[in-house]
């Protein structure tokens, strides 16, 4: 959609995979949905939805799967729950979980067939429509002054090409990523040329690593659907971002801002701990005990 009084197009959805089986969580994740797991007392899909608001996205659009009902409900009114609220006069609260369905219009679609990330942007093609839009990926969340979704939405309004997130990565974490080779084309931003998907350190073409958030054109989407599946029967994103990066060019940002890893136990507790220290209802008594265990 284009934004009449700034003659630029706007991006106005953002789309958040949420359909995976969260494996590295079991057992609890057989019966809770990974991203309803919470950080401190908040689950970790709501990050990346407050984040998107933040940046200006009118609509997400949750890529679910059968088992992630409570995902779905959690962004809907709770009327029993808010007239117990009321009626015990926790005006707090209440306001906490009446401002969820208000923040931003959120509407699903199931992914039948978890066939990798690609196949869940994919799923997403005709709910956003011919329009530019944002990826969110849950377990990536940040820590930042200016939402890193909006950073990469400033990026892509002043060269009108997709853009996605990148940081730098150590040399024993380069296997585990995507990895960047581009052109510097302003301070901390890259004109790729390619993308390597988790690539041996002696094949990394730099150490500049794609977390998850990303904005893309519609192009994306013919590019999706032109890839063919990988060894696993995956449809990479990586793979149709390259097909981009070619075609109709593709930008990176190393953002601003801190990195939590929410994608495996041992990254959520350390995304818990790092969020509960900054809250003064918590973080003073969580110091202390901190302090005290590391005393021995």
């Amino acid at each position: 959609m284009r934004d009449e009084e700034e003659g630029r197009v706007k991006v106005r959805k953002a789309v958040i995979p949420a359909a995976g089986w969260g494996t590295r969580f079991l057992p609890a994740s057989k019966a809770v949905p990974k991203e309803a797991l919470p950080i401190v007392d908040k689950p970790v899909i709501q990050y990346a939805v407050e984040e998107a608001a933040a940046s200006g996205i009118e609509h997400i659009v949750l890529v679910t799967s059968q088992n992630k009902k409570a995902v779905e409900d959690y962004f809907d009114r709770n009327v029993e729950l808010e007239g117990i609220l009321e009626a015990k006069g926790d005006a707090g609260r209440l306001e906490q979980v009446r401002s969820l369905a208000d923040l931003v219009e959120v509407s699903s679609i199931r992914q039948q067939e978890q066939l990798g990330l690609g196949h869940a942007v994919l799923t997403a093609k005709n709910v956003v429509g011919g329009e530019p839009f944002a990826v969110l990926l849950p377990d990536d969340v940040f820590d930042a002054a200016t939402p890193v979704t909006r950073q990469l939405l400033d990026v892509f309004e002043r060269h009108g090409a997709g853009v996605v997130a990148v940081n730098p990565v150590a040399d024993e974490d380069v296997s585990r990523y995507g990895i960047i080779e581009g052109e510097r084309v302003e301070d901390g931003a890259y004109k790729l040329s390619r993308l390597v998907e988790k690539p041996p350190l002696s094949e990394a073409p730099s150490r500049l690593a794609i977390v998850g958030r990303y904005v893309f054109t519609p192009e994306i989407f013919d590019a999706l659907e032109r890839t063919e599946p990988g060894a696993i029967g995956e449809i990479q994103l990586t793979d149709a971002m390259n097909a981009v990066a070619q075609q109709q060019g593709l930008y990176a940002i190393e953002y601003e801002g801190e990195y939590l890893d929410a994608g495996t136990p041992l990254g959520m507790v350390k995304s818990s701990v790092h969020e509960a220290l900054k809250r003064p209802d918590m973080g003073p008594a969580l110091r202390a005990w901190l302090a005290a265990k590391l005393r021995g």
